[in-house]
């Protein structure tokens, strides 16, 4: 019943308009309790969150979750998945919102609001930096095991039967977390660029440490660039673009 009453309210929030009236009626606040009780409504709080805050016209909630103290709640779902959940979301649709959601307040804040977002990645001596890194490796691998799988079935193909099955590979590692991927690596690139020169370093070192570097990161933002044209409105797929290219320019 009650995942029931969140889809529905999901679907609603798909409605631009009623994003402004969840805002005005403190739905907001609503969630953030729910994320801070720990009830078994977070993980449909996380959900509806993910939801309204998408986009640009997610702005004004992105704001006023900063503004109301909302990442206060939301960091500690980033750091662990709560193991005691017997029901809700699985581990990987818990980490595919919060990334999301993450992702949506560095696309939709202000820039006093942002500063405030960025100083989370700094706590704790960049214990979230390390986390961030965390799930860059996780995603990575399980792509990466598709890819090859994709690779060696193309061994057996001709160019035309390559060029037939494009869709359903793209499908196949959308399926294995490359959008999550590419969401983990567009907030990788926000703290490298606008974090400051100590999370910049510190993402540069564990990429070492891993015989990586940031070249792996923009790879996987240029192919997300070149993929935003699936959106379907013009002027908001070319400024996501132009966002995502003005980023790689500066890794």
């Amino acid at each position: 019943m009650l995942e029931n009453m969140f889809d529905a309210l999901c679907s609603t929030l798909t409605c631009v308009p009623n994003r402004d009236r969840f805002l005005k009626a403190e739905g907001l606040q609503l969630m953030i309790l729910m994320l801070k009780e720990k009830m078994m409504s977070r993980c449909g709080a996380l959900k509806a969150l993910n939801y309204t805050m998408s986009n640009v016209e997610g702005a004004a909630s992105c704001n006023a979750f900063v503004e109301i103290y909302g990442l206060r709640s939301l960091f500690p779902n980033f750091m662990k998945f709560p193991k005691k959940a017997k029901k809700g979301l699985t581990e990987t649709e818990h980490e595919e919102h919060v990334i999301s959601i993450i992702a949506s307040l560095f696309r939709n804040l202000n820039s006093a609001n942002k500063a405030r977002l960025l100083q989370k990645f700094q706590e704790d001596n960049f214990a979230k930096v390390e986390r961030l890194m965390e799930l860059h490796w996780k995603y990575a691998q399980k792509v990466g095991a598709v890819d090859r799988e994709i690779e060696q079935e193309q061994l057996d193909m001709n160019e035309d039967e390559i060029a037939d099955m494009r869709d359903d590979f793209y499908l196949r590692r959308l399926d294995s977390g490359l959008f999550t991927l590419q969401l983990v690596d567009y907030i990788v690139g926000e703290v490298c660029v606008h974090g400051g020169d100590e999370a910049n370093h510190r993402v540069h070192t564990i990429l070492a440490q891993h015989k990586e570097s940031i070249k792996n990161v923009k790879k996987v933002l240029r192919e997300y660039a070149d993929t935003v044209g699936d959106i379907d409105d013009k002027i908001t797929r070319d400024l996501e673009r132009q966002r995502l290219l003005s980023l790689l320019s500066e890794l």
